[in-house]
């Protein structure tokens, strides 16, 4: 999206906007400060969580929580940073858009960061009487960073900037470390507001279609009312250094316990080698680089990463996972969002005596391409790559407006041209003039940035079996040694301090302060839904979907095979089957160069599996997708690409399929404590409907099962595992109920008739349909992992308890997500969150938290939700707001792409335009009787809902109490 870009100043206080005015209906408002702490307190963190806890004119307990609840935003959201707080913002509704600019610049500037604020988002003693026994520490940033430094891949990101960055601010930890949060006031707390939240210290960005008059006019009268204040410093420069050592940090692995495994062997975390050396250690190796304001330089490192490890068989990544010293690539390549950029790389699951070995291989592979030259089809494909992303402009669910923000802020932030990394066609055709002039580009960056840099560190992450409960005791003597110190009246005062907050918590808002946050009304909201273009064609055994929408030249296909004939014990290996299409190679070529050729002559494809379910039908709606998008003239060459990949696979690489055995386990053991809310939603719905059930073996906890034991299986026996791909892949590329989808123009549908033929040419479906044993067990369970905190979660089904779907349930759970949740499990409880998950085709409905303090506490929260139900108060206003928030979430805004990909899911799953009327008119209409009438249904729900959780000590001490199977996953 272009537009016009001004750079303001404000005349008095000297604060800066970046507006952008363009077409684009997604509004996007940003606020920045600069932040850099000067500890590991997280003090920029806790206020970043502080500030949207009410403020001078919006004095309610949450209004942050209340505009999720009640706008139409698009993104809504803060970030911190190593050096700078962001608070971001968008909506297509003009009016709304004022609203949620309004709230945030009153948080920002005049928050009420009493006390109590404080105490909940950073930390307090929590006493609830005198017996100091129960005493402990509470606060949300406190168990959110608990949950942090329980993940190793989190904690090897942190000490992989720490070890970059030894003498400057970008050494300490922004978020904080909970050992270190404790140590901060509410006095330095106060005082980093009012030092670094000031005029002065601020950049505004504004973006879309949204009149300039109007945004300069609402920030003048916020920055009228200050003086000229000192701007936060600019974080120092790290000088580069001889610095060629190494770094041990250290994780908490879990001690040895007695707990049901999930397969037959233990261990079940981590591999060994050969000679019986646990693989348990991660490695990383770094490099400082330029400055983020050489923009040609940033571009060529960008360019410079897709080669080394970017791209199919990239020669660093290719060099370290053929070595078989660990499992899967790690770090975080090329970063870019500090003043100074810098590139990491190693391995997870290492033995902890092979780190030399790790860097020495790097340092031998780069000077080894170095010396041979770069692969010019490497350098072709990184270029395309580059090119194509940067035209298609393809952010996701994150606003392009927003992402122009975080990128200007590249160097905006230090005092330089916030444009330059906003105009990257300059550096990029510079890049291939010097390319056209026989320039050695990315071997002289080699040399430079990786071979002749001596700012090099390399982090060895090593586990610790006693960390875990060193970090608890030291807790625990922390706390004593404080309590110790206080007298009795102290003590007295902090049991007060307690209830204050506890009570303060409790107490709802009164009206006034809800009603003085800027909401819509329902006259505001079309009655109308969005329509998505779609036109059916039906060609024999093909059907063939057109949605006609302007994506600039670019053409989204997507192909899909339906899944039905595969069995339930092949399910397990759908998903390095995917992968085995596309990085496996073909009859003609080898993955390498099948990759160089996807990426020269195409955006991207990709192939994936899509579980799902009908409107009104308990059966799973399971397909394979192959999708991919492809500029016009080149649209041929991505149908003979397709029909390469689909009609001449190569399974025969044992190497090749056991490495991506390793890096799909070693993947799936990475989120087990970073997203083990998500892990936990998707085990619930795989013991409440069919679809959950096939969505847990081709994805979950059994699909680990399967793929952790895969690579030693195929080490003994590849014939049997590529027999095995080869029987999938022949029932499912078959002629037979099959989906063509194209997203485009419309003269460019046209070109689709080659992908008919293609279909038309593969072998008829012959293969009867696969019976499925939907082992739905219903058993509390508990998932035992090294973490500080915990995920809790508890689902049923309301289809069983007699409940006849109405569009009013989406209102229900909305409010009670970001009401009752958020103020109970996340405000008292002092969780970082709780999601709620309702799905209309299956009836799932569950409750998960996350990064949870709790157990028994979220437990009782959850059983208590329908008693709360049947007897609230709420004003139709009230009700109207969630009403709002509902109608964002289905009126949401989307990308061209993802316009055409909800009209076919739409489709596919019959949901037709008719329901989705009457849903509508449903929702639209809910009232405060609907809340009433639901709360029996979801009581007999609770009833019978299953309870399961993800954590250490605490899930361990409850399940053992409460007789649950306990399974130890790391």
């Amino acid at each position: 999206v272009g537009g016009v870009a001004k750079l303001w100043e404000h005349t008095k206080t000297k604060a800066q906007i970046l507006s952008i005015c363009n077409d684009d209906e997604n509004k996007s408002f940003g606020v920045t400060f600069r932040t850099p702490p000067k500890n590991s307190t997280g003090v920029a963190h806790i206020l970043e969580h502080s500030v949207l806890c009410g403020s001078k004119k919006y004095p309610a307990k949450a209004p942050f929580a209340v505009l999720l609840k009640s706008s139409l935003q698009t993104f809504l959201n803060a970030i911190t940073y190593p050096d700078k707080t962001v608070y971001l913002a968008a909506s297509t509704n003009l009016q709304d858009f004022y609203n949620l600019i309004d709230v945030y610049l009153d948080a920002v500037f005049f928050p009420c960061i009493d006390e109590e604020v404080f105490s909940q988002e950073g930390w307090h003693i929590h006493a609830e009487d005198e017996d100091t026994s129960n005493w402990h520490f509470k606060g949300v940033v406190f168990n959110e960073m608990k949950g942090i430094y329980s993940s190793p891949d989190c904690v090897l990101g942190e000490k992989t900037q720490h070890a970059v960055f030894p003498d400057n601010l970008y050494g300490f930890d922004a978020g904080g470390n909970p050992e270190n949060i404790i140590d901060l006031t509410y006095d330095e707390f106060k005082n980093f507001h009012s030092s670094h939240y000031h005029a002065s210290n601020a950049r505004f960005f504004f973006w879309g279609d949204d009149p300039e008059n109007e945004r300069l006019i609402r920030l003048a009268e916020i920055l009228d009312t200050f003086d000229r204040g000192e701007p936060t410093p600019v974080v120092e420069l790290q000088k580069y250094l001889h610095y060629d050592h190494k770094i041990e940090a250290f994780y908490a692995a879990e001690e040895d316990e007695e707990f049901t495994e999930t397969g037959e062997d233990a261990d079940i975390g981590c591999s060994e080698d050969e000679a019986g050396t646990k693989k348990d250690a991660h490695v990383t190796v770094s490099w400082l680089l330029c400055e983020g304001k050489n923009s040609e330089e940033i571009m060529l490192l960008r360019i410079l990463q897709l080669i080394l490890i970017g791209l199919p068989g990239a020669p660093l990544c290719q060099a370290l996972l053929d070595s078989r010293i660990g499992e899967d690539m790690a770090g975080g390549g090329l970063e870019t969002d500090l003043r100074q950029a810098y590139f990491s790389i190693g391995l997870r699951s290492i033995s902890p005596n092979d780190a030399d070995k790790v860097e020495c291989l790097m340092i031998d592979t780069l000077a080894k391409m170095v010396e041979d030259g770069v692969n010019q089809k490497a350098i072709t494909s990184a270029l395309s790559i580059t090119e194509f992303f940067l035209r298609e402009n393809d952010t996701g669910d994150f606003p392009r407006g927003l992402s122009a923000m975080t990128q200007s802020l590249s160097t905006w932030l230090y005092g330089d041209d916030p444009f330059t990394p906003l105009m990257w066609e300059k550096s990029l055709e510079n890049i291939k003039k010097r390319l056209a002039l026989g320039e050695t580009v990315f071997e002289n960056a080699i040399k430079k940035w990786f071979l002749e840099n001596t700012h090099r560190a390399c982090l060895v992450l090593l586990p610790d079996e006693n960390l875990a409960r060193a970090r608890k005791e030291r807790e625990f003597t922390r706390l004593a040694h404080m309590i110790e110190a206080l007298s009795d009246g102290e003590k007295k005062k902090i049991v007060e301090i307690t209830k204050k907050l506890t009570d303060k918590q409790i107490i709802e808002d009164t009206p006034e302060s809800l009603a003085s946050i800027p909401s819509l009304k329902l006259e505001d909201i079309s009655k109308k839904g969005k329509e998505n273009s779609i036109e059916i064609v039906e060609n024999g055994d093909i059907t063939v979907l057109h949605h006609e929408v302007d994506t600039a030249g670019i053409l989204y296909v997507k192909i899909l095979f339906p899944l039905h004939n595969i069995s339930q014990e092949e399910f397990p290996l759908l998903t390095l089957y995917c992968r085995s299409l596309i990085e496996m190679g073909t009859q003609k070529r080898d993955f390498v160069d099948l990759g160089f050729e996807i990426s020269t002559q195409t955006g991207g494809v990709c192939v994936d599996t899509v579980i799902r379910t009908k409107i009104n039908d308990s059966e799973p709606l399971m397909y394979l997708t192959i999708s991919a998008k492809v500029l016009e003239e080149k649209f041929s060459a991505l149908c003979d690409l397709i029909r390469e990949v689909i009609t001449e696979p190569n399974f025969s690489s044992q190497n090749r399929l056991v490495q991506m055995a390793w890096e799909n386990k070693s993947r799936y053991e990475q989120g087990i404590i970073t997203d083990g809310h998500s892990i936990l939603a998707s085990y619930l719905n795989g013991m409440l409907s069919k679809t959950g059930f096939m969505n847990e073996l081709n994805n979950g906890i059994p699909y680990w099962n399967y793929i952790r034991k895969l690579p030693d299986i195929a080490e003994e026996n590849y014939a049997g595992v590529e027999t095995k791909l080869q029987s999938v892949h022949k029932k499912i590329i078959c002629l037979g109920k099959l989906i063509l989808s194209f997203t485009g123009d419309a003269n460019l549908f046209k070109k689709g008739t080659c992908f008919i033929d293609l279909m038309r040419s593969l072998p008829k479906n012959i293969n009867k349909k696969a019976a499925y044993s939907y082992t739905l067990k219903e058993q509390a369970t508990g998932f035992i992992v090294p973490a500080q905190v915990n995920c809790v979660g508890l689902g049923g089904n309301l289809k069983g308890t007699g409940y006849t779907y109405n569009g009013s349930v989406h209102v229900i759970t909305h409010f009670l997500r970001l009401g009752y949740l958020w103020n109970r499990v996340r405000l008292q409880g002092g969780a970082y969150g709780c999601l709620l998950n309702y799905t209309k085709e299956t009836g799932n409905l569950s409750f998960v938290s996350y990064r949870d303090p709790n157990v028994e506490d979220t437990f009782n929260i959850y059983r208590s939700m329908a008693d709360y139900l049947g007897n609230l108060h709420l004003t139709q206003e009230e009700v109207t707001k969630s009403i709002i928030g509902v109608i964002a979430d289905i009126d949401a805004y989307k990308l061209p792409f993802a316009k055409g990909d909800t009209a076919l899911w739409d489709y596919m799953s019959n949901y037709t335009k008719e329901m989705q009327a009457k849903f509508r008119d449903e929702i639209l209409s809910t009232s405060l009787t609907d809340f009433h009438n639901f709360a029996p249904y979801l009581q007999k729900l609770l009833d019978n809902a299953i309870p399961v959780a993800l954590g250490g000590a605490a899930v361990s001490e409850y399940g053992t109490k409460e007789n649950w199977e306990l399974i130890k996953l790391l």
